[in-house]
């Protein structure tokens, strides 16, 4: 075989592994082209949705978090609104309580004050049984006897 030859060959072999080379690089370039374009649509379409979908996430999550404590806030105000309520019943309660004292009390006073009167009137009859049709009563010492 010639020398010549072989290199002929050679350079042949390398100018077409030079070439495709060269056509495979198109044609990753060309791939990664085409995936660098999807790459960007989905980047636009997720900057466009994704604000909506992080305010939807957002609301949905506060709305769960809320409603058992809203829930527990209507318990407390009907709580509230039932101590309330009995405070009331207890405040009529002994508002009328003490009336009755009160009442119990003027009674007790009357009753004693008649029972004084009538200790009063007691010892004035005595006084004046006593006393005798001249008027003057007769005083007697316990060491003395009366005759």
């Amino acid at each position: 075989m010639n020398s010549e030859a072989i290199e002929r060959a050679t350079e042949r072999l390398r100018e077409l592994r030079e070439g495709a080379d060269a056509a495979e690089a198109n044609a990753a370039l060309e791939r990664a082209r085409r995936q660098l374009e999807a790459f960007a649509e989905t980047a636009a379409s997720l900057e466009a949705r994704l604000p909506a979908q992080v305010g939807d996430a957002v609301r949905d999550g506060l709305r769960a978090e809320t409603l058992p404590v809203a829930r527990q806030l209507a318990e407390v105000r009907g709580l509230q609104s039932q101590v309330l309520r009995r405070l009331e019943h207890l405040d009529g309660d002994v508002t009328a309580e003490r009336h009755a004292r009160v009442e119990d009390l003027a009674v007790l006073v009357d009753l004693i004050s008649s029972g004084w009167r009538a200790v009063n009137d007691r010892l004035g009859r005595l006084e004046e049984a006593i006393a005798g049709p001249e008027g003057q009563a007769v005083v007697l010492r316990l060491n003395q006897r009366a005759s």
